[in-house]
């Protein structure tokens, strides 16, 4: 059995509020760590009605807070919004806190629309800075960053996991020459999955956090008593995606049984796409569709996400998938 863990983006489905949708991935993380989920990411997103994980650090504290030993960290921290620097006060402090707990997976992309993005970074000459960045950051937690005339206060000496995030070839490239774990999001973007995969084995450099490559992949799962009903629930985030790609992001759906009727079609193929990498319907569809995914591409690891409307539906999900998993024989 690999490890299996949880992308979580706190949803706010249509008909409830961000407090309930902070109070329920709460709820998911305790749930998540008695179903021995190794790790809780939540991921960075600004302006998005229907995602409560923008500030991400704090959620991570309070997910943190609220478990006693699973994993929790960022998938990811938007680096281009943050200055090296104030990433590693707020990861340092969360490590001082959670000793041994934390991970800080990084990403290149803003994290929302344009307009958002010029309010959020830091300078606009729109160069790309973000090698330099994630090698200023990884100084911040070293050993000999005690020594530094710039510290991260905490952060020096915690030495945090970084992981590089991407949907292209440009992360596994980075990640394969800085020598750290790599998590590719096939969950929205599996197009360059299979080329971006070998460039980071076949390139990887050893590095003083990791031997050899460590990949973890990403995939949606919506799992019920039938095929009928996955189907069912996976309509919410088809709906979601639809409406991102129509410009008209919102809260998220209720699922539909209409969904065909109710959307151009070509932004349904478009979306429908986007979520390939999903596993959807009864246990035994869901443990084949992930049984497929793992003996193709061999991950170290594997991340669940799965946007859901109804909470108790979302929490009989991954309980469904974690079973799947811990009852999976190695191929």
């Amino acid at each position: 059995m690999i490890p299996y863990s949880i992308l979580d983006l706190a949803p706010v489905p249509e008909g409830s509020s961000v407090e309930d949708a902070l109070r329920n991935s709460i709820d998911l993380s305790r749930h998540a760590e008695q179903l021995g989920y190794n790790r809780y990411w939540l991921a960075e997103h600004h302006n998005m009605p229907g995602i409560a994980s923008a500030a991400t650090s704090v959620l991570i504290g309070q997910i943190a807070g609220a478990t006693t030993s699973m994993r929790v960290g960022s998938g990811g921290v938007m680096l281009p919004n943050h200055a090296p620097l104030v990433i590693a006060e707020q990861f340092g402090t969360l490590a001082t806190l959670f000793p041994g707990r934390i991970d800080l997976g990084l990403g290149r992309a803003p994290g929302t629309d344009m307009p958002t993005a010029r309010a959020l970074r830091r300078n606009l000459d729109g160069g790309d800075n973000f090698p330099q960045d994630v090698v200023e950051l990884m100084a911040y937690f070293s050993d000999e960053a005690q020594n530094f005339s710039v510290r991260a206060i905490p952060g020096a000496g915690t030495r945090v996991p970084v992981w590089i995030l991407g949907s292209s070839t440009y992360g596994a490239q980075l990640a394969a020459h800085l020598g750290l774990p790599y998590s590719f999001a096939s969950h929205f973007a599996p197009a360059a999955l299979d080329v971006a995969l070998e460039i980071y084995r076949d390139t990887f450099k050893p590095s003083e956090q990791l031997e050899k490559p460590y990949f973890m992949l990403a995939m949606n799962v919506f799992a019920a008593d039938t095929d009928e009903e996955g189907q069912f629930l996976h309509s919410t985030m088809l709906q979601a995606f639809a409406n991102l790609r129509s410009g008209r992001p919102g809260k998220l759906p209720r699922p539909a049984k209409d969904v065909h009727e109710r959307y151009d079609r070509a932004i349904l193929e478009s979306a429908s796409q986007a979520l390939s990498f999903s596993a959807v319907g009864s246990a035994a569809t869901v443990r084949d569709r992930i049984r497929s995914v793992i003996d193709r591409y061999r991950p170290d690891e594997i991340i669940f996400t799965g946007q859901i409307h109804d909470h108790a539906a979302r929490l009989k999900s991954f309980e469904m998938a974690a079973g799947l998993m811990r009852a999976m024989e190695p191929a």
